[in-house]
């Protein structure tokens, strides 16, 4: 999504993989797919873990259930080749004509790595994930044959059997919001996706790289009906909060350690889905002017790609479309 003038993109996520079972799961990201079809959404944030399904079979699903929608891809270097990361984002462009985006991940779960043997450290691991996604980036973007020599990877006169079109290019994001992940979005004129800290808290974006947030979102046309639904939604849950606390034990993620630490609520602003792990952003929750105002701010910072939460229902992008509208209007006031 889109408009003129807003320089506003919004991605949705697809629903983690973990929570449902075979079919089940299937139907339900095809309907939240089709939902953000209808929203008008850029594309569908698939992620990729040791207990997920492949991304790469759910980014066929997303195609084949909608028109336009974009798989965003989460691709760790630690899973496959990047010739084969290309190959399979050719083989989709090829056989349905249709764009994939790629979320380029370090791997922040240092269990997940070391059980397949991976002991790169935080840093080096977004090193490594600029060599790869810089392969990747050749091969997608030139019939040309790929030659690279690196500290991770050497490839010697690599090509793809099928190149896609430049309208059917990729766009490359990076999530991370350390120094290196910073490091790594500048060095791929990629798009850096953080996780945000209370508007008042968070810097001003980086003007030399696009840089996006991740968030959740649940607005109504009141705070009371909002938060009614938030409540409902994500109650207390003790479980949830020692699931947080071994996962926080077990992982280097920088934004994952700030996040944690940050207040529970304030404002609209409400960290309960995350510290009962739930999901893995800030949520905003309030009435469509309240929460399009906090929105805005972040635009008015220089964040203009937002990836938001799995909705519930289809209603939910119904009423965040509002919330939006809110936001970009008050950024082209001020431009």
């Amino acid at each position: 999504m889109k408009e003129p003038g807003s320089d506003i993109t919004v991605f949705g996520t697809c629903p983690p993989s973990v929570q449902e079972h075979g079919p089940d799961y299937l139907e339900r990201v095809r309907d939240v797919a089709r939902w953000s079809d209808r929203a008008g959404y850029e594309g569908l944030l698939v992620y990729t873990d040791n207990r997920s399904v492949d991304p790469w079979l759910v980014a066929q699903t997303i195609i084949q259930a909608t028109t336009h929608l974009a798989p965003l891809v989460a691709v760790q270097a630690a899973y496959m080749h990047p010739f084969t990361a290309a190959k399979l984002v050719a083989g989709l462009a090829h056989l349905h004509r249709r764009r994939v985006h790629l979320n380029i991940v370090a791997g922040g779960f240092t269990g997940d790595l070391e059980a397949m043997g991976e002991a790169l450290p935080h840093d080096a691991r977004y090193d490594r994930a600029v060599e790869y996604a810089s392969i990747m980036k050749q091969l997608l973007g030139s019939r040309e044959p790929v030659t690279f020599d690196g500290a991770y990877y050497s490839v010697a006169g690599l090509r793809l059997p099928t190149v896609p079109s430049r309208e059917l290019g990729s766009r490359f994001l990076v999530s991370g919001s350390s120094p290196a992940g910073m490091a790594a979005a500048r060095a791929l004129s990629a798009t850096a996706i953080v996780y945000p800290e209370q508007p008042e808290k968070q810097a001003p974006a980086d003007p030399s790289i696009a840089q996006g947030l991740r968030i959740g979102v649940i607005t109504r046309p009141t705070s009371a009906e909002a938060w009614d639904v938030a409540l409902a939604r994500f109650p207390e849950n003790r479980a949830g909060r020692i699931n947080h606390r071994l996962a926080m034990a077990h992982s280097d993620s920088q934004w994952h350690q700030q996040l944690s630490q940050a207040t529970e609520q304030h404002g609209t602003y409400w960290m309960r889905p995350f510290k009962n792990y739930k999901t893995f952003c800030p949520y905003f929750v309030g009435d469509y002017a309240t929460v399009g105002h906090e929105i805005g701010r972040y635009v008015e910072l220089g964040y203009t790609t937002f990836i938001l939460d799995t909705p519930a229902e289809e209603r939910d992008l119904e009423h965040t479309a509002v919330a939006l509208d809110i936001a970009r209007n008050r950024f082209r006031e001020r431009v």
